[in-house]
C-alpha cells in the first residue's frame, strides 16, 4: 500500500480515521504533530510561541521528507501542513492525499475543549473556525486526491470510502 496522508482542518477526524485505517490495513500510523512534539521536547503551542509558525512548518517539511522512502504509512497531518507547496509535493511523491471535511459546527463541537490548538486560542467559536476553514478550503481541495465528508459517519465508514 502506498502511503495515505490525511489532511483537513483540525477536528475533521484525521487522528481517529488514521487509527482505524492503520488497524484495518496493518499500516504504521504516524501523528505528525505528536511526532514533532516528541522530537522537539515541547508542545506545539510552545514551538509557535518560541520560534514562530514558519519554524513549525519547516519541522513538518523535514518530517515529510523522512517518509519518502517508506511505504505502508497512514499519516495524520497537521491542519496547516499542506499550506506549503513543498509539503504537498512530498506527500504526492510517496502516496495519496485524502481530505477529510466537516461542517464548522461539527469542528467546534469536536475541538472546543482542547487546549492544544494554538491557532484557535482566544478564538474558539464557530465564526472564526468557519473563516479559517474558508481561507484554507481551496488549498485543501487543490492538493487532495480524494475528499470525504466526515459529518455523521463512523471511522469505519470513512475508512471504507478511502479504501474503495
Amino acid at each position: 500500500m502506498t502511503n495515505i496522508y490525511l489532511i483537513g482542518f483540525m477536528g475533521a477526524g484525521k487522528s481517529t480515521v488514521a487509527k482505524e485505517l492503520a488497524s484495518k490495513t496493518g499500516a504504521r500510523r504516524i501523528e505528525m504533530d505528536q511526532m514533532i512534539v516528541e522530537q522537539q521536547g515541547m508542545a506545539i503551542s510552545e514551538i509557535f510561541e518560541k520560534y514562530g509558525e514558519e519554524h513549525f512548518r519547516e519541522l513538518e517539511t523535514e518530517l515529510l521528507r523522512s517518509f519518502l522512502k517508506e511505504e505502508n504509512l497512514v499519516v495524520s497531518c497537521g491542519g496547516g501542513s499542506v499550506l506549503r507547496d513543498e509539503n504537498a509535493r512530498l506527500m504526492k511523491e510517496s502516496g495519496r492525499i485524502v481530505l477529510l471535511t466537516a461542517a464548522p459546527e461539527t469542528i467546534y463541537e469536536r475541538v472546543r475543549h482542547s487546549t492544544e490548538r494554538p491557532i484557535l486560542n482566544g478564538n474558539m467559536n464557530v465564526a472564526f473556525i468557519r473563516e479559517l476553514m474558508e481561507k484554507r478550503r481551496e488549498r485543501y481541495e487543490t492538493v487532495a486526491d480524494q475528499t470525504i465528508a466526515t459529518d455523521g459517519k463512523t471511522a469505519a465508514e470513512i475508512c471504507r470510502e478511502i479504501l474503495m
